[in-house]
């Protein structure tokens, strides 16, 4: 018998830091930590993995149907070895199908594409949580205009897949605005991180609360553009009732940023 497995906020980190050495891959070792830590305390390993990235917008919610997906090396500046990294995941066109049928009966739109790779909001959260790439991945889209009410309607679409051995992660990161990493973005990343501390954790009133997240303290400072924050929006959705927990927290993300992750359910 399957057990319903939790959700998932996770911030990513930097471009390919898990293929790294050095100060930028220390720079994540408490990130890092927290990333390896999570499977095991899930209630089962997942059958499949169902990604939300942030890196990923579409005029409908894509779903990657390819049986091996390739990789896509959505950064740039890396040491060239970080050009040439595999995570060897599967794909799960099984699942795929089963995504867009959800999606498709909740009034939502849905497209599929087997070409796209995983981008780094899949691959660098997923090496440290399963380095072996033997769960089945399924990545999806974001949609583009980035509206909250529709990302939470696409979690709640997605919620009968806890049920069926899925994993559902939103890949993002709770403070995103380039610009400001380092001391400059101490004071309004911990402003806003204290919101989501005090915003997330009860489900009553969460979905309102989410819904009229720009209005939270430096909201668009922490971010200037919200698709870092909208993988929230799904893990959310997709765990209405469940209360919500912190599962990784720091204060000095590179050089300053206060960042977190969030479990629901």
């Amino acid at each position: 018998m399957t057990t319903r497995l939790p959700t998932f906020f996770l911030s990513h980190g930097g471009g390919p830091w898990p293929f790294m050495d050095g100060d930028y891959r220390r720079a994540h070792a408490k990130l890092e930590a927290s990333l390896r830590a999570l499977p095991a305390t899930l209630p089962e390993k997942p059958k499949a993995i169902l990604m939300i990235s942030a890196h990923w917008e579409e005029t409908a919610f894509t779903v990657m149907d390819a049986p091996a997906p390739g990789m896509l090396y959505d950064y740039g500046g890396f040491p060239p070895h970080t050009y040439e990294v595999v995570y060897p995941a599967p794909g799960d066109p099984a699942l795929a199908e089963r995504v867009v049928a959800l999606i498709e009966a909740a009034g939502l739109p849905a497209a599929r594409d087997s070409q796209r790779g995983f981008d780094h909001g899949a691959f660098c959260t997923l090496a440290p949580m399963f380095p072996q790439a033997d769960v089945p991945v399924v990545q999806l889209s974001l949609k583009r205009g980035l509206e909250p009410a529709e990302h939470l309607a696409l979690g709640r679409a997605l919620a009968p897949l806890r049920d069926e051995g899925v994993l559902i992660l939103g890949s993002g990161f709770s403070f995103h605005n380039l610009r400001l990493y380092g001391l400059s973005g101490r004071e309004p990343s911990a402003a806003f991180d204290g919101w989501l501390q005090s915003a997330l954790p009860s489900p009553a009133g969460r979905a309102e609360r989410l819904l009229a997240w720009a209005l939270a303290p430096a909201a668009r400072i922490a971010h200037p553009r919200e698709e870092h924050l909208l993988p929230l929006m799904v893990a959310a959705g997709a765990a209405e009732g469940d209360a919500a927990s912190c599962n990784y927290h720091e204060t000095d993300f590179m050089g300053g940023v206060t960042a977190s992750s969030f479990r629901f359910g």
